[in-house]
């Protein structure tokens, strides 16, 4: 028999800075059980729900004005090679879990990203 009694509860909080356009210019975020405490800056957030009763994903896509194409170039193909790693841990399915990895690498090379100063 499954337990779903909640043990334990944490929360991730965002507070976004817009301008007068309602742009985005300051992303911050700070978590319970992060290693730093406190407000973290960042340049982008993507955020994926999966509505279970709906069947389909939300999306929050956010990017601060300062954040140059270099920049989110890397953010992409970051989380396309991330989400390779997250796939096959929920799936057991390495094929495919592969083929991610295989196309966050093609496009890894086609935006340059690989090279001094950027992980691979």
């Amino acid at each position: 028999m499954e337990n779903n009694e909640v043990v334990k509860q944490s929360a991730i909080h965002f507070d976004i800075g817009l301008d007068k356009e309602n742009l985005p210019i300051k992303i911050q975020w700070s978590a319970e059980d992060a290693n730093e405490e406190g407000l973290q800056d960042a340049k982008a957030i993507i955020l994926s729900l999966w509505d279970g009763e709906q069947q389909n994903a939300l999306r929050i896509d956010l990017w601060t004005k300062d954040m140059n194409v270099e920049e989110m170039n890397l953010f992409m193909f970051q989380t396309i090679a991330t989400l390779a790693d997250t796939y096959e841990r929920a799936t057991n399915n390495t094929e495919v879990s592969n083929e991610i990895r295989d196309f966050a690498e093609q496009f890894g090379h086609k935006l340059k990203v690989f090279g001094p100063g950027n992980a691979q």
